[in-house]
């Protein structure tokens, strides 16, 4: 099998992956453009597990393309592929989609109230809008156009004369069983469904009552491809098929007839063959004997001439937060709904920084806001020049492609600090102007422009991912009750915070305060580090932070206190605290 060997060095995979392919590309086609291939199935919303089906020939494309050569990156939509199921949670659909199961999702109509006239196209159109806002270029390539305007005319009238050697070479792998997989358990039901490829590799794979045939007319009376080919002649290209849907069946000379398609196992390797694919991966769905990758080796070589592409197998992309979403949403997320909370180059770090085989997951819950630090921390290093160079490659390829960088926030703000204004300003504009504005007195801000858009995705999350009862409300008034009920060591931390508060108003500032009081109650300096620090200062500043928050907003915890008493304000601040 030619797959590319899954280094487990620190140095940059897309390097390595580009040398490779650069050399194989120049051996099999030399003085050639480079072709790396992606294939996407616009079953149903294409989600972020399907990406690395892209990101990966992507980023291997774009270091090949830095290098001075032509490339080619192809996305071959699998357009002309049989409509499977309805998908769960698609807007505008509802059980009678399930009449068009089936038929070539060309010819299934889109969601009530699309703009597209078609299933696939309505589903191609997000994903092309994503990788464009990511960007991603390719070649995009409709099998649907292919198939039916006889592009691929020569390869199945092949395929059929020599259908008892794939016959053969199928025969192989039909009675040998799977290894048992390894562990890699999805989280829950949707999750599997982000784990599975487009389930053409599920489809049969020609076999019939009546012999071998890898092609598979789409009906002539009910377009539908529940059809069963009955006689072929070799000679004239007479082919007889019946439809088990509604009865049909006619005799077409297959050397003019377009409406139908090559089965899967069969279809895949003639692409390859025809396209001159030199590196393609495949997800792990492909991994087990008789996969279509693993059987398309054979048939490639064997029936259509050419080279099976070099490749790794992926693993398996994860949703933090996944449970959350699939209830509301019954589906997976997509990379529209990535880059609806989060800036491309974030995105695109994620599939960068981890190597094929490396699962990873996408953040929609709380831990976007530690991947966000994180990516801070990195920009950072970057900067001052400390940073490690698989990390700084990375990087590199996060924020810019070969035609350039990509547009970013000019003024990287904090993603926690504006998800917790956004919470707390429930998006007004001059509330979230004035509270940005003071974080940074020495450089205030003068228009949330400069924190665009960051800020927009941060907003998006808190309004869309936040469950209304995490959501943070101040209070209107003061609590009397707890306030009447402290005790002398708590009306103290209150006074020193309020005492410190006006010399203190900006994030630093603040910052200090909060984690300073404590410090000076038990006798400390509030400068003092952790390494001078008895263990119990710890615990009173938790128990502090959580005084601070029921007085506040009535919970015992909230957004980054800094944040938050700069998104109250010193007037209400000093009400709440009971000054």
């Amino acid at each position: 099998m030619p797959i590319v060997a899954q280094s487990t060095e620190t140095t940059d995979w897309v390097s390595r992956y580009a040398d490779e392919v650069i050399e194989e590309s120049e051996r099999r086609a030399p003085g050639k453009p480079v072709v790396v291939a992606s294939g996407l199935s616009p079953s149903g919303p294409i989600h972020l597990g399907n990406l690395r089906e892209v990101m990966t020939p992507h980023l291997v494309a774009d270091e090949i393309r830095r290098r001075g050569h032509e490339v080619r990156h192809l996305i071959s939509w699998d357009d002309y592929d049989r409509y499977r199921k309805v998908p769960n949670g698609v807007p505008g659909t509802d059980a009678s989609w399930a009449e068009h199961i089936g038929r070539p999702l060309t010819s299934v109509p889109a969601p009530k109230g699309s703009a597209y006239p078609n299933w696939a196209e309505h589903f191609k159109a997000a994903m092309v809008e994503a990788l464009a806002g990511m960007g991603v270029e390719f070649d995009g390539i409709s099998q649907t156009e292919q198939y039916t305007s006889g592009a691929y005319r020569e390869q199945i009238l092949h395929a059929m004369r020599h259908r008892g050697d794939i016959d053969a070479i199928l025969e192989q792998y039909r009675t040998r069983k799977a290894p048992a997989k390894k562990s890699q358990k999805p989280l829950d039901e949707a999750e599997l469904e982000a784990a599975e490829g487009s389930g053409a590799a599920a489809e049969d794979d020609g076999t019939g009552s009546a012999g071998y045939f890898p092609y598979k007319p789409y009906c002539g009376g009910c377009g539908k491809d529940l059809t069963t080919v009955t006689a072929y002649d070799d000679d004239t290209t007479e082919l007889t098929y019946t439809c088990a849907e509604c009865g049909f069946s006619e005799s077409v000379l297959l050397s003019g007839f377009n409406r139908g398609k090559l089965v899967w196992k069969v279809d895949w390797p003639m692409r390859w063959a025809y396209e001159g694919v030199v590196f393609e991966p495949s997800g792990v769905d492909h991994s087990s004997p008789g996969s279509s990758f693993q059987v398309g080796g054979q048939i490639v070589g064997a029936i259509f001439g050419g080279k099976q592409p070099i490749g790794p197998m992926y693993a398996f992309v994860g949703i933090s937060g996944m449970a959350k979403m699939s209830s509301s949403k019954g589906g997976v997320p997509t990379p529209g709904d990535a880059l609806r909370i989060m800036e491309p180059q974030l995105l695109r770090w994620l599939y960068a920084r981890r190597r094929p085989n490396q699962s990873f997951k996408i953040a929609f819950d709380q831990e976007i806001q530690r991947l966000y630090d994180e990516w801070d921390k990195l920009e950072g290093k970057v900067a001052d020049g400390s940073v490690l160079p698989a990390d700084a490659a990375a990087h590199a390829r996060a924020v810019r492609t070969a035609a350039g960088e990509l547009p970013r926030t000019s003024r990287p703000l904090p993603y926690r600090t504006l998800a917790s204004v956004a919470d707390i300003t429930a998006g007004a504009e001059d509330q979230t102007l004035r509270i940005l504005g003071e974080l940074d007195p020495g450089r205030p801000l003068t228009s949330l422009d400069e924190v665009r858009p960051r800020l927009d995705k941060a907003e998006t999350w808190i309004n869309t991912q936040v469950p209304a009862e995490e959501r943070t409300v101040v209070r209107d008034e003061p609590d009397t009750g707890l306030l009447s009920s402290l005790d002398d060591q708590g009306r103290e931390s209150l006074r020193l915070l309020l005492d410190g508060l006006a010399a203190n108003w900006s994030l630093d500032g603040l910052t200090h305060l909060v984690y300073g009081v404590p410090k000076v109650q038990a006798g400390f300096s509030a400068d003092a580090t952790a390494k001078e620090l008895p263990a119990e200062i710890k615990v009173a500043q938790r128990t502090f932070f959580a005084l601070l928050y029921h007085l506040l907003v009535g919970r015992d915890t909230g957004p980054r206190l800094p944040t938050l008493l700069l998104a109250v304000g010193q007037d209400r601040v000093c009400t709440l605290l009971g000054a």
